[in-house]
């Protein structure tokens, strides 16, 4: 092979590299749903929703949440995919409560800087979350958490929810909107669930007023959710 065939091969497979890049990008600035801010952070966004939508056939069910204002979000933890399902279902940027030692790992940290990720100290100062997360929700952010604590499955012995959430519902004076997450074929694993395709679908329920209830019925009110013992859904509402 010449000198001049290689030269034109590598141009022609780097003009091909470019326009598939293009494209990329295109679809995803088309698929994006949420502005979080930064260009590639929507674009990001759009990739995800494409992953999830695609390769994980995610339901088309946006969560019908409030426009504007803090939101606190609450769902049940499945896998390492769940984070994915709930933003590519939903139209507002989230921001994660997840456990320090996940948000320092260091090919990770930076996207979780990125994005807004609260860090929670299990140990040294568990408060400071708190805080943090009352703060995002008086700016009128989405604050997403998985109140079980880490990765449950419904067949395993029960795990109580975690009464921060609770609290901070109280505290902020802001409903608890709970979802639940179901169809996720990589159960109880972290990243290898991303490379199991499944069924997902994340049910969005009845938002929960717990101004109106004691801190133990709202935390059992948010745990039957969670665990798939409370009420019927329909249209993805939780019925009474």
């Amino acid at each position: 092979m010449t000198t001049a065939t290689v030269t034109i091969s590598v141009l022609i497979a780097g003009a091909i590299l470019v326009y598939l890049w293009h494209r990329l990008v295109r679809v995803c600035d088309a698929a994006s749903g949420a502005d979080w801010g930064k260009r590639w952070l929507n674009r990001l966004d759009g990739l995800i929703r494409i992953f999830c939508r695609r390769f994980h056939r995610l339901e088309l069910n946006p969560l019908r949440l409030p426009p504007t204002g803090g939101v606190l979000l609450a769902s049940n933890h499945l896998s390492g995919l769940d984070p994915l399902l709930l933003i590519a279902s939903c139209s507002r940027p989230l921001r994660f409560l997840i456990a320090r030692e996940q948000y320092d790992r260091l090919w990770l940290r930076w996207l979780f800087r990125a994005v807004g990720c609260i860090p929670v100290e299990r140990t040294r100062n568990p408060r400071a979350a708190l805080y943090a997360a009352r703060e995002a929700l008086a700016r009128g952010e989405v604050v997403a958490l998985f109140p079980q604590g880490r990765i449950h499955l419904d067949n395993h012995p029960p795990t109580p929810i975690k009464r921060g959430i609770v609290l901070l519902s109280r505290m902020t004076r802001t409903p608890i909107w709970p979802v639940r997450v179901t169809g996720v074929r990589g159960q109880g694993l972290t990243v290898s669930a991303l490379l199991l395709r499944s069924h997902a679908r994340v049910q969005q329920f009845e938002a929960m007023d717990c101004q109106k209830l004691s801190v133990d019925e709202c935390l059992e009110a948010l745990w039957r959710i969670l665990t798939g013992q409370s009420g019927r859904v329909e249209d993805n509402r939780v019925l009474p």
